[in-house]
């Protein structure tokens, strides 16, 4: 830069005598040294950037002739940053929240449907309480994969593995292949973690039909096509471990999954995604716990098979793309599950009877940031108990369940977020329960940009 200081300098003398020259010499003389300036400006920063792309091409290179070589130590560097090169991006999600409920939530179930003991459903309970934290790891192995884990720290002292995988990165051919334990691509909202939802708990679809979400340990297959309009398959195959499936010591895959996802583009402020999704899962002695439409339940055991069909929109709209002052977000997901097998009664295991249902559930949710760090949102989803063998679970004669919400949140900054959320729930029959939830979150250390 101190190249420009006699050329600035000599601009700065030519002011004066400029405003006295009445002759267009002189100021063509000042434009023309002004153009001088500029362009010596732009050759430099042109430069700077060839050197920045040499270094890139460069970096690939380094790092595959180093790939097969012992590791050594580092050399010390100011700061540490030589150790520093090789630690795995780091982030921790923090979460509380303060709830009140008209009916206590110890003893929450939805009329006519059948849940793992002990599920997630429900809303959390009376009081303050410490929500899930997330700790998540990340990083690049080489050139060829990357991994990363999630680790559920939960209010109760308790921690699970949520996911952790390793994904290949050069297959090429659009490609991708993923093994471990991992959230499935199924439906829109399977695949986010809960501190990226725009609501502070999971629709009632989900909670019935997936056990809040469905996660595995397995192996799945992604491919992004070669075109402008945005369109990826996949397909899964694993363990099986989790509702609507059961974990056993099968030889073989106990569920498998299969989605299509397309989206794109609608001029410069308008964007969606579609998909449709299947999951199968099956179950051996799979305790149930079954709420009945008069109010009482019973305990089973069922073996069998169960299929989930899951369709889901999404439509975003920001002016000119730009969503950091308004944007509105609609969103929906229709879920259909079919259970085929025998279910016994948990006193009496070898009276079992031919279980076949057909059950359905839906949201639909929207989300509008009415100025920054604002937003506001309602969600409305209803349940269908469908066709059920025992009589005393035809509630879709007598109740379908449903939920309301609405939720007002506040953004300080893209790593916090304070939330509001009201709700009417008549999951129970006869039983409506009024809630309210304050959430807290926040984000420490890096973490990724989240998906579409």
């Amino acid at each position: 830069m101190h190249r420009f200081v006699p050329a600035g300098l000599a601009l700065a003398l030519g002011f004066p005598l400029a405003a006295a020259a009445d002759t267009a010499a002189d100021i063509n003389a000042l434009r023309q040294e002004i153009e001088t300036i500029r362009g010596s400006y732009e050759l430099r920063l042109q430069a700077l950037e060839q050197r920045l792309k040499a270094a890139e091409a460069q970096a690939p290179a380094a790092a595959t002739s180093t790939a097969n070589v012992a590791p050594v130590a580092a050399p010390a560097t100011p700061g540490g940053a030589g150790a520093n090169a090789f630690n795995p991006a780091m982030s921790l999600i923090l979460s509380g929240t303060y709830a009140r409920t008209s009916r206590d939530p110890a003893s929450y179930s939805v009329t006519g449907f059948s849940l793992p003991p002990g599920s997630e459903a429900g809303p959390v309970g009376r009081g303050f309480s410490l929500g899930e934290s997330e700790l998540g790891l990340s990083a690049s192995i080489d050139p060829w994969l990357r991994g990363a884990a999630s680790i559920a720290l939960g209010g109760d002292n308790t921690a699970s593995v949520e996911e952790a995988f390793v994904q290949t990165t050069s297959l090429g051919s659009g490609l991708s292949v993923k093994a471990g334990r991992f959230l499935s691509g199924i439906g829109y909202l399977n695949e986010q973690h809960a501190h990226t939802w725009d609501f502070a708990d999971a629709p009632l679809a989900y909670q019935v039909f997936l056990g809040r979400q469905f996660g595995d340990d397995g192996l799945q297959l992604r491919w992004l096509a070669p075109t402008d309009l945005f369109l990826e398959a996949g397909a899964e195959i694993g363990r099986g471990r989790g509702f609507p499936g059961s974990d056993s010591s099968r030889n073989g895959a106990g569920a498998s999954a299969l989605f299509v996802h397309a989206g794109g583009d609608v001029g410069a402020s308008n964007s969606w995604r579609a998909g449709l999704s299947m999951l199968g899962a099956m179950a051996s002695d799979q305790a149930l716990v079954r709420s009945g439409a008069r109010g009482g339940g019973s305990e089973g055991v069922f073996n069998g098979r169960t299929r989930v069909w899951i369709a889901d929109a999404v439509w975003k709209w920001a002016p000119e793309g730009n969503a950091t002052r308004t944007s509105f977000k609609l969103q929906g997901e229709y879920l259909r599950s079919t259970r085929d097998g025998s279910i016994a009664d948990a006193a009496d295991p070898a009276g079992a009877a031919a279980e076949r249902s057909t059950q359905s559930g839906w949201y639909v949710q929207g989300v509008y940031q009415f100025m920054p760090r604002w937003r506001v949102g309602l969600r409305t989803e209803r349940l269908n108990s469908g066709s059920v063998a025992d009589p005393d679970l035809l509630a879709s004669a007598v109740h379908r369940p449903r939920k309301d919400s609405l939720m007002l949140e506040f953004n300080p900054s893209e790593f916090s977020r304070v939330r509001l959320q009201l709700a009417r729930d008549r999951s129970r029959f006869g039983q409506p329960d009024n809630q309210l939830l304050l959430q807290y979150q926040m984000s420490l250390g890096a973490h990724g940009a989240h998906g579409f």
